[in-house]
């Protein structure tokens, strides 16, 4: 149990934030829902699925 106690001692925790960047990402979502003139649904369709498709889009052009 000492020998425990010894090692975590000279373990460091680093905690990140990124509230910053994700804010940022929710106001350039907003801000494009706006400047389109979607309508709610369209709108909730580009937050809840647009992030999807960017993503599949993405990571195809990385693994070729």
């Amino acid at each position: 149990m000492e020998a425990e106690s010894c090692r975590c001692r000279g373990q460091k925790i680093h905690v990140v934030q990124h509230s910053f960047t994700g804010g940022l990402w929710i106001a350039a979502w907003l801000f494009t829902i706006g400047f389109l003139h979607l309508s709610f649904w369209q709108g909730v369709f580009a937050i809840v699925i647009w992030p999807y498709y960017i993503g599949i889009h993405c990571s195809a052009a990385v693994l070729r």
